[in-house]
This record gives structure tokens, sequence and C-alpha cells, in this order.
């Protein structure tokens, strides 16, 4: 990918979607407050709730065109699977939302951290809707909510991405907590 430059730093030339910081191009960064040997755990923690939850879209879509009562079943354990390691995740990434003042200054920090929390809600109601029926809690409403989740995750995750590679949260350096 080419790269220009603004105000002698370089950059991909993807525009920011909220906001920019030349600044922050040039700041080593800030560590995540959840490290271990400074590797941060948040990015490690949402890789499974993230395919648990496409995963439980997909089976749902596939209980929906051949209606075999395993894709049903699938889908709920997928969804048990999703939230408990969603609500890891979370705790997680809200350290360093409360932790990390550089994260509360960016509008992608805010976007972030509530569609997430949006997304554990959602998919704590997904589960109750199939709780002691999971084939009858699939269709409208159960299907409805897994696209749903599906597309946030994807948001969330382009919102994450902001973070990290953007603004240089959770990332190796010795940058401020507060200000680039």
């Amino acid at each position: 990918m080419e790269t220009q430059q603004t105000s002698s730093s370089p950059f991909p030339n993807i525009p920011p979607i909220i906001e920019s910081d030349d600044r922050e191009y040039r700041d080593t960064g800030v560590p995540s407050t959840v490290a271990i040997a400074g590797h941060p755990l948040h990015p490690l923690s949402v890789i499974f709730p993230i395919a648990f939850l496409a995963g439980a879209l997909v089976t749902d879509a596939v209980y929906w065109l051949v209606r075999d009562e395993f894709w049903a079943r699938a889908s709920f354990w997928l969804i048990v699977a999703g939230l408990g390691g969603g609500i890891v995740a979370a705790i997680i990434g809200m350290s360093d939302f409360l932790q990390i003042e550089r994260v509360r200054k960016r509008t992608a920090g805010w976007a972030h951290m509530i569609i997430n929390v949006t997304l554990l809600v959602l998919t704590a109601v997904n589960l109750s809707l199939r709780w002691g029926n999971p084939v009858g809690g699939v269709l409208p409403w159960g299907l409805v909510i897994s696209t749903i989740v599906g597309t946030l995750t994807s948001v969330s995750g382009w919102f994450g991405a902001e973070l990290s590679y953007r603004h240089k949260i959770g990332v190796v350096g010795a940058g401020s907590r507060t200000e680039p």
C-alpha cells in the first residue's frame, strides 16, 4: 500500500474514520494495562468470542435453511461460549479504557466500548431467547440478533484497530497514557 506525507509523518493513505492526531505517528505508543511479558491480552482474549459469535450467525443461517435441530443446538453452545469469552475480553478491555486516558479521549475508544457493551447485552438476550428451547429461539429473533451481533462485531473491530494502529494504544511503547 502506498503512503503519503502529512506534516512530515508518513501514514497509510486510509483516511481516519473519526479523528487523527499527527503526533501519534511520532509517538512510541502506550502499552496495555493487562499484559504478559509486554504482550497485551485484550487482542488475544477477543479471538474466540468473535469466532464463536460469528459461528452462531452461520449455524443460525444453516438452521434456517435446513431446519436440522443440530444447528440450533450448535448455535446455543456457540452463544454460551461467545458470551462467556466476551465477558472476559470486556473485563480486560475495560481495564485499558479506565486506566489509559488516551483511550477515553478518542471517539474510537468510546465507540469501541459502547458497541462491545451492546454486543454483550444483545448476546445475553439471544441466549435468553434460546434458554430451555434452543430450537424455538432461532427463528425469527435469534437469527435477527445474531445478524446484528455479527455486523456490530465487525464495526467494533474496526474501532479497536483504530485505537491500536492509528492511536498506538495497547502497543509496545513508552508513550504517555494521556497524550501522544
